[in-house]
């Protein structure tokens, strides 16, 4: 066969090779969309109308403009005495700002003291046990003066389930833990001996329920400064490496496989669309352009119960959350209970 006739042979071969890759993409995606959106119809199901009518209602899509949303950590009574119970383990503020590339994490710290909305003055945190999503909506919006435009309440009974789904996260644990012997993995004899979850100073891989106790820890024996702030921080590495795993290629090859089961943890009032578009600006944003805040106060007491009061520096952070003003870290001396923010990979606490 003459070199010219070979060369076009190639070529077509070639031609129909990229054809059918691109026929197998599109065919791909389209079977992932639809599983992914029957899971997101499903989560839409589980938010109660009520909490959907405490929303903003802007409108605005995380794609084209600000957007800001709650995340609602929550458990749903783990174990015979909290059976029934609904507790919020965590609280916390996303925002896209589509025009600087960067997405923020604003903390609320669960036991800071707050006026709720028809309760009176408790913890920040009791808002959901008392009133579920709409309440604490209205707590947050109370506390911030932020409108919120949409709301995703992820329950932690299922949530190392999703991280399993996606193959597991990886998180930089800033130093060594050890914790209490909550959550043993063991049966109730061999707790007896068990000496708590360990953490290795460092980036580790994590499947679920390693993810989950990382985030849920409170007291650090190697370590007594951390508390419910740290604890916090640590929610916030996980829920972005959440984030990141799911934006990533090897979630999109399995998507048509798994994508009904990746919202099973949530309830919320995003589309699919609009969770789409939360995805693509998180892959936009540069990680070193990610900005972390808390809010803080001051450690007190009120009927024997420890509680955080709200610091004045809690507006500026708001200020900063928001980009009206320049991010700054908690003020020094502080602590660990500080308010502030930190952009990139610095660390709010203050050891």
């Amino acid at each position: 066969m003459p070199p010219r006739s070979r060369k076009r042979r190639a070529l077509r071969w070639t031609g129909v090779g990229l054809c059918v890759f691109l026929l197998w993409l599109a065919a791909w995606s389209l079977a992932g969309y639809f599983s992914f959106r029957d899971g997101v119809q499903a989560a839409n199901k589980r938010l109660p109308t009520a909490a959907k009518r405490e929303l903003s209602g802007n409108g605005g899509l995380p794609l084209t403009s600000p957007t800001t949303i709650l995340l609602l950590g929550t458990d749903s009574g783990r174990g015979p005495a909290r059976r029934g119970l609904r507790h919020s383990d965590s609280m916390m503020l996303l925002r896209t700002d589509p025009d600087h590339h960067r997405i923020s994490y604003l903390s609320i710290p669960r036991d800071l003291w707050v006026e709720i909305p028809g309760q009176g003055a408790n913890r920040i945190n009791a808002a959901y046990q008392e009133g579920g999503a709409p309440l604490a909506l209205r707590t947050v919006h109370g506390l911030t003066g932020l409108d919120i435009d949409h709301v995703i309440v992820v329950d932690f009974d299922r949530f190392k389930t999703l991280i399993d789904r996606i193959g597991g996260i990886d998180v930089t644990v800033p130093h060594a833990i050890q914790s209490n012997r909550f959550e043993c993995p063991y049966d109730a004899e061999r707790c007896t001996s068990w000496d708590g979850w360990r953490f290795a100073k460092g980036r580790q891989h994590m499947d679920g329920q390693r993810a989950l106790v990382y985030s849920r820890i409170r007291e650090n024996r190697l370590d007594p400064s951390d508390n419910d702030i740290t604890r916090a921080e640590r929610q916030q590495q996980v829920t972005q490496a959440i984030m990141d795993k799911l934006s990533g290629v090897g979630t999109f090859l399995k998507l048509p496989f798994v994508g009904g089961d990746l919202l099973k943890p949530l309830a919320t009032d995003l589309s699919a669309g609009e969770l789409i578009q939360l995805g693509w600006v998180k892959f936009r944003s540069d990680g070193g352009s990610t900005m972390r805040c808390r809010l803080g106060g001051d450690p007190d007491t009120i009927g024997g119960a420890w509680v955080l009061r709200s610091s004045e520096e809690n507006r500026n952070v708001l200020s900063m959350f928001t980009g009206d003003s320049a991010a700054q870290p908690p003020p020094p001396g502080t602590g660990t209970y500080g308010p502030g923010c930190v952009i990139g990979s610095k660390s709010l606490g203050s050891r």
